[in-house]
């Protein structure tokens, strides 16, 4: 049993985290975190839908006829910071002095790549004239240029964009001026997440952030509303501080800071699933924030959107006549083996084993369990080396098989076999979901009873020279939503445009 002195447990009070959590997670520390075990690659007609074009059409039809009815919102992850997308250029500032070596010195020296692209490219950067307008009376020669553009871009006491959140910094440049992925995540919601005239959209934001998005929302909001004809109601949240997981030192006891406090840290983007449980609408699109498209592919992504849109809509309402006609005790052996039929083929369900062995009462149980599920329907997009979560088929503690997004952390790469149903996979998750959160009564889900929590991860850190081991929970979509029903849908690669760096600014599919 773990010792909590009265500071502790007062410390747990004040974060909303109850002590049985904190001992279940020491629990998993002192167990560990098994690796997955992948049955195989999801691919193609086995786990992965791919449509016709015409098949497409019909879908994206289909939720265009049945959208007036049905309550749309956009949730998109926006806390993330800017710091990572930096992290190279920070690098360069700390290596790189213009009055001591010139710029190719200094890349023959370092074989600096980042830098070389970063500054060969820059002229074709969003904010490269704002940055040239401030620093260009300080320009004595090119090297020096490169250096002040990017001291000008990153300096504390400058323009500070490693500070900021990613959802607000310049990511596209139009003629009318340059877009943040905020306006372009507007853009996007008012033509596939609008019904009369209305588009909800929900960001996730870091606390710090909170006064820098509703000031974006203020300047850029009216102006999108009038290009697109559509109103934004607009909501925020943060992340809980009872999403926090505690840190343990090697003896998995709780790792106590400086001042005696137990060291608590942020669990990762699975804790944003409390955030999207206290969303509700019919239908749910997920986007990472810096995942967005310049105007030119704007209408592509929307049909991509709005065909999973159909893919859900369709297979809902079939699930919810299973799921009335069970709950109504109508269900004959001819249709209890049509819906056993339906969950295989269309919801990708697998039974238990001993299925055809039960009686029928506990077939009915099964079946009834099955499809009172939220169902989400992921984009898949064919792999081209980006890193992401991948389409697998997975099995179980208790032999279940099931379709998973899994990281390539939660795969044991020395096992040969699982390192090759890893190379097997062709495409991989984009973060490009639309989701079902409600039953056939309307009723929302508690997407709480969905999360498994043995998807979680536990990585080394140090804190203050020590070593430490910390939990990051099952991730959003990944563990926590392991109990949902999946559809896996074959997207376009023009739907996936993530910035990770801020050398991904410099790629055709950024520049307008």
């Amino acid at each position: 049993m773990i010792d909590l002195s009265s500071k502790d447990l007062e410390q747990l009070e004040n974060k909303g985290i109850s002590k049985e959590k904190v001992v279940n997670q020491i629990e998993t520390f002192k167990a560990g975190i098994p690796f997955v075990d992948l049955v195989k690659a999801a691919v193609i007609s086995n786990g992965i839908f791919r449509f016709s074009e015409k098949e497409q059409e019909e879908l994206v039809q289909y939720f265009e006829q049945n959208r007036s009815h049905l309550d749309l919102l956009k949730f998109v992850p926006a806390s993330g910071a800017a710091s990572r997308m930096f992290k190279a250029m920070f690098n360069f500032l700390d290596a790189f002095d213009p009055k001591k070596e010139t710029l190719s010195e200094y890349l023959d020296r370092t074989g600096d790549s980042d830098a070389k692209k970063f500054t060969d490219q820059m002229h074709k950067l969003p904010f490269y004239g704002f940055i040239m307008d401030r620093i260009k009376d300080n320009v004595s020669n090119k090297d020096e240029e490169a250096y002040l553009f990017v001291k000008e871009m990153l300096g504390e006491e400058r323009l500070n964009y490693g500070f900021y959140p990613k959802g607000l910094l310049p990511f596209h440049k139009y003629d009318s001026g340059s877009a943040t992925p905020f306006e372009e995540h507007l853009r996007e919601a008012a033509l596939y997440a609008k019904t009369d005239g209305k588009a909800h959209l929900h960001f996730t934001v870091s606390p710090q952030h909170d006064d820098m998005f509703k000031e974006e929302e203020s300047k850029v909001s009216p102006k999108i509303s009038k290009a697109t004809s559509t109103q934004f109601l607009i909501s925020y949240s943060n992340q809980k501080p009872s999403t926090d997981t505690i840190a343990v030192d090697m003896e998995n006891k709780p790792f106590k800071n400086g001042d005696g406090s137990i060291l608590f840290r942020p669990g990762g983007h699975g804790a944003l699933i409390e955030n999207l449980n206290e969303q509700d609408a019919d239908i749910i699109f997920i986007k990472n924030i810096d995942n967005v498209v310049v105007d030119k592919n704007l209408e592509k992504v929307a049909n991509s959107k709005k065909m999973l849109a159909g893919v859900l809509k369709k297979v809902q309402v079939k699930a919810f006549e299973y799921a009335r006609l069970l709950d109504d005790n109508k269900v004959s052996p001819e249709k209890s083996d049509e819906i056993k039929s339906f969950l295989e083929r269309e919801l990708n369900v697998r039974m238990p084993k001993d299925y055809d062995n039960m009686d029928v009462n506990e077939q009915l149980v099964i079946l009834k369990d099955k499809l009172n599920r939220p169902i989400r329907i992921c984009g898949m997009v064919k792999n081209e080396g980006e890193p992401g979560g991948g389409p697998f088929w997975v099995r179980d503690a208790e032999g279940n098989i099931s379709l998973q997004i899994i990281e390539s952390a939660q795969i044991d790469l020395s096992n040969q076999e699982q390192e090759s149903i890893l190379k097997n996979s062709t495409h991989f998750n984009p973060v490009d979901l639309v989701c079902g959160v409600r039953n056939y009564k309307g009723e929302k889900y508690n997407l709480l009873d969905f999360v498994d929590p043995k998807q979680g991860f536990i990585t080394g850190k140090t804190q203050e020279g020590k070593e430490l081991k910390a939990l990051e929970l099952p991730g959003l979509w990944n563990g926590a939503m392991a109990f949902w029903n999946t559809l896996f849908v074959e997207v376009p690669l023009v739907t996936f445009n993530p910035v990770k760096t801020v050398n991904d600014l410099l790629k055709p599919t950024h520049q307008a």
